[in-house]
């Protein structure tokens, strides 16, 4: 299972990331996202909230029941090991961090979910993988620029590096050319105001108008 999802991911190389939908709204983005050629999608938790763990795992839920093999999801944030376990529970493909936590990259394994950890420094990246990650998350990859992604690029070569935070539009394909396998992308397409105003035709075209640079 852990290498199929690994293989979609690689496969349609943009993931998207929903951070403070509403449950109740997350059934029509992910639709909304499915028909702008969105294949994979992330749905975090909010460290922040008292309800994380009960509003991802419902938002999962309803997701996968409703969009079934079309889509790949993930759970975002993951954080805890109860974090990974609920998102198991859930039915979550894979699960994503921002951050490197080598119990928590080995539970997710050992779950049965791919791992994608973040990582900054060369020795997170090796760490991170050593432990079991599939996909390594550098983040936040546009703070960072190009240059530096070229330079550990060298001697850590056998790292799939998926490029979060700063990546947009104009620079994308800039990613995808020089190192990395796959993008994350948060505000940029999902746009909580457009969600709550109804807009979902508007999330539609802004997927689109990524999905169509990876195509370039």
């Amino acid at each position: 299972m852990e290498n199929k999802v690994v293989e979609w991911i690689l496969k349609y190389q943009l993931v998207a990331i929903s951070r403070g939908v509403k449950p109740e709204l997350m059934v029509k983005t992910a639709k909304a996202l499915y028909d702008g050629g969105v294949r994979s999608l992330e749905i975090t938790f909010n460290q922040a909230s008292d309800t994380c763990i009960q509003d991802t795992e419902t938002s999962i839920k309803q997701v996968k029941q409703a969009l079934g093999d079309k889509m790949c999801i993930g759970a975002g944030t993951v954080m805890t090991i109860e974090q990974a376990e609920a998102a198991y529970k859930a039915g979550a493909d894979f699960a994503l961090a921002p951050d490197t936590n080598i119990d928590v990259i080995k539970k997710i394994v050992k779950l049965g979910m791919a791992a994608v950890p973040g990582a900054l420094t060369p020795t997170e990246i090796a760490a991170a993988y050593q432990a079991g990650a599939s996909i390594v998350k550098l983040f936040p990859a546009g703070n960072m620029g190009l240059n530096y992604v070229k330079a550990i690029r060298g001697p850590i070569n056998h790292v799939p590096l998926m490029a979060v935070g700063g990546v947009n539009v104009e620079n994308i394909r800039e990613f995808l050319d020089n190192g990395f396998t796959s993008v994350g992308i948060g505000s940029n397409i999902v746009k909580n105001s457009l969600i709550e105003a109804g807009k979902f035709d508007e999330i539609t075209a802004l997927a689109k108008a990524y999905t169509e640079q990876l195509e370039k």
